[in-house]
């Protein structure tokens, strides 16, 4: 099959057997974004875990010092003397029993979900709709809490909940294509140093077993995950 010219330009500008830094890499990913759009920049960390095991999970959150790039849509699920606090910090939607009548009627239009743990007993009956979305509140992530203006703020500042899947990936959002090279590289390695202190006493071997980034329909770039470690 012939190369496009965009794709050839790209594939002269990255030796595919060489690992690259971090700075490098990201670097690249910016000179190599070919589409008309913001792209965003992605990371997949393939981690030493069986996720199978409960004692091997890997969840947790981090908070970018760039933000995603990204204008999350936040909705709080508060009761009324927690709806001004909401709002005030930037919520998009602020409700209760409305909204929980619209998901179940289909409505996902967000990004985030922040809750009360009072109010965890009603969000419950939603799990078939926002579980295969990703969109349940945890308190382990922090939307599951009674300080909502802070969960709300962290969320549009650039908080992210990520989490390992079955195959021992974890993928994540570490900014756009128009962020400054350095600014991805800084979001990307507060990324990979909290699943690092996260790693399971039950791992054995190599916890960091690659490392790749790139844009959206761009080439994946890989990372020598020991300048990182």
């Amino acid at each position: 099959m012939s190369l496009s010219k965009n794709r050839k330009q790209i594939l002269d500008s990255v030796d595919l057997n060489k690992k690259y830094t971090l700075d490098e890499a990201c670097k690249l990913v910016k000179e190599n974004s070919k589409v008309k759009f913001d792209a965003s920049i992605d990371v997949a960390v393939r981690l030493g875990v069986d996720p199978k095991q409960a004692n091997q999970m890997v969840r947790g959150v981090a908070s970018l010092p760039h933000g995603t790039g990204k204008d999350l849509k936040v909705l709080a699920l508060v009761t009324p003397d927690k709806e001004e606090e909401a709002k005030s910090a930037g919520a998009d939607f602020v409700g209760l029993d409305d909204f929980i009548d619209k998901i179940k009627n289909g409505w996902t239009e967000i990004d985030v979900i922040v809750t009360m743990p009072s109010i965890m007993g009603k969000i419950g009956a939603l799990g078939r709709v926002l579980g295969p979305r990703g969109l349940m509140p945890n308190p382990k992530s922090g939307t599951v809490t009674q300080d909502i203006g802070k969960a709300v703020m962290d969320v549009k500042k650039g908080k992210i909940d990520f989490k390992v899947e079955k195959n021992g990936i974890i993928h994540a959002s570490v900014g756009k294509v128009s962020f400054e090279a350095d600014k991805v590289s800084e979001n990307a390695k507060e990324l990979v140093q909290t699943i690092i202190k996260l790693k399971p006493s039950a791992a054995k071997g190599t916890y960091l077993k690659s490392l790749y980034i790139s844009s959206t329909m761009g080439l994946g770039i890989e990372i020598d995950t020991n300048t990182l470690v």
